[in-house]
């Protein structure tokens, strides 16, 4: 009988890598979610990023909410699990504008598909394939040992939990950013 590998859910602002075999899943609405892995050392690894940028670490505690805290904690966390550096590929799914409302050039998923594409790109890291954009939610299940994605676009409810959740979390973050960086809107 073959085992089916454990399944682990991550949420927004978290990580999660192995080297054994393990689906690592989550749902993603505006914030993009990278998986990595190492086809040589069979170790992988996915976070859930809501904000491109970094955090402003003096004043802010969630730091793998931010694109650059995440992706320097997710790496170097399947380094300490056996992967090797320039062994690392990429996936990246997320970044849909599932608020129509919101105008192109604001919308925040678009700059967490650049933000993390060209950080990539800095780190030599290649993409090998991607779902990113469009107004889809999505469902990623991302297999750390076979570096396999399944992925899953979603339907109008689930869409709606999706938005409702990233609102939820954008107004705890904006309450923070606020309460250490004052800012006078014209």
């Amino acid at each position: 009988m073959k085992r089916i590998a454990d399944q682990i859910t991550i949420n927004i602002g978290e990580y999660y890598a192995s080297k054994y075999p393990v689906i690592i899943k989550t749902i993603l609405g505006s914030c993009v979610a990278a998986c990595l892995y190492d086809p040589v050392n069979r170790v992988g690894g996915m976070n859930h990023i809501l904000l491109p940028g970094k955090a402003d670490l003096r004043h802010y505690d969630d730091r793998s909410r931010y694109a650059v805290n995440a992706m320097e904690l997710l790496i170097n966390e399947i380094l300490k699990k056996g992967g090797i550096r320039k062994n690392l590929v990429a996936k990246l799914f997320g970044g849909g504008n599932v608020l129509s409302s919101i105008k192109f050039k604001y919308f925040v998923g678009n700059h967490n598909i650049a933000f993390l594409k060209e950080y990539l790109k800095i780190e030599n890291i290649k993409i090998i394939s991607h779902d990113l954009g469009g107004t889809s939610t999505r469902r990623v299940f991302f297999n750390t040992f076979t570096g396999d994605v399944f992925l899953k676009r979603s339907g109008k409810d689930l869409r709606d939990k999706i938005v409702a959740s990233e609102k939820k979390w954008s107004k705890k973050v904006e309450k923070k950013i606020k309460k250490y960086n004052p800012v006078d809107i014209f």
